[in-house]
């Protein structure tokens, strides 16, 4: 067991990430030597959060998992945690400011809000989110939400049993591969001036598939929705699959070049 009044060396480890993150700089790194749960976390510095082969958890309730709240320019990398709400836990990640944060190999689960939330309201964010698994969430399993422009890469996502698969808010950019966003009350959902591109994707299963005129969709199962396409009238490139919708709706058509 760690203390966080060691140094957060290996010979000498902390507790908890809070611990360790007031003791490394700025740029560096955090590992994890052993499985354990390690406690809620405000970043505020560029920092990269590593449990690769030990799986690291935070496990929260009445609160958020992790607020990324870090520099304009600053750089937030997280890899290998499960962040999970017990009971209220509120929003599993939320990003209020940072330049670019990635969320690799992560699962984030059971909480009230979103399971990850880019709020940002620095206008040119970037967030990457990578082979991780959102679920069981009352919010959108991933919301790109900020005030300015950002954009948002998802790939290897697999979102389920969440109030939305994947949301954006109106100026935000979305680009979305391989990926399952399946049973969900809404698949994908877009609000007006949002741009969500979707590819070599599944939509199943939802209530309801794609909602949203700035989404498009390629080369992508939407199968087994109450309804495909529902308000906005998403654009279809004509390389889907859409079997078993109780309705499919309506979709634009984009040529294909």
């Amino acid at each position: 067991m760690g203390d966080d009044a060691n140094p957060c060396s290996r010979t000498a480890p902390c507790k908890t990430f809070a611990g360790a993150i007031s003791k490394t700089a700025a740029a560096g790194e955090i590992n994890c030597l052993d499985p354990g749960g390690f406690g809620a976390l405000t970043i505020t510095k560029s920092i990269t959060i590593n449990c690769h082969e030990v799986f690291g958890s935070v496990l929260v309730s009445g609160t958020n998992g992790l607020n990324i709240s870090a520099g304009a320019a600053d750089k937030v990398v997280l890899r290998n945690l499960q962040i999970q709400g017990i009971g209220t836990g509120l929003v599993g990640v939320k990003i209020n400011t940072a330049g670019s944060v990635s969320i690799e190999d992560c699962v984030v689960t059971q909480f009230t809000q979103q399971g990850i939330l880019d709020a940002r309201t620095n206008a040119g964010g970037k967030l990457y989110v990578k082979n991780t698994l959102v679920s069981l969430n009352g919010g959108a399993g991933v919301s790109v939400a900020g005030a300015a422009t950002n954009n948002a890469t998802v790939e290897g996502l697999y979102s389920y049993n969440n109030a939305f698969g994947l949301a954006a808010a109106t100026g935000n950019n979305v680009t979305v591969e391989r990926s399952d966003l399946s049973n969900n009350g809404t698949g994908v959902t877009g609000d007006t001036g949002s741009q969500i591109t979707v590819n070599s994707s599944a939509i199943n299963s939802n209530a309801t598939g794609v909602n949203g005129g700035g989404i498009r969709v390629a080369d992508s199962d939407i199968n087994f929705n109450t309804t495909a396409a529902y308000a906005g009238t998403p654009t279809s490139f004509g390389t889907n699959r859409l079997v078993g919708n109780a309705a499919v709706g309506a979709f634009n058509t984009a040529a294909q070049q």
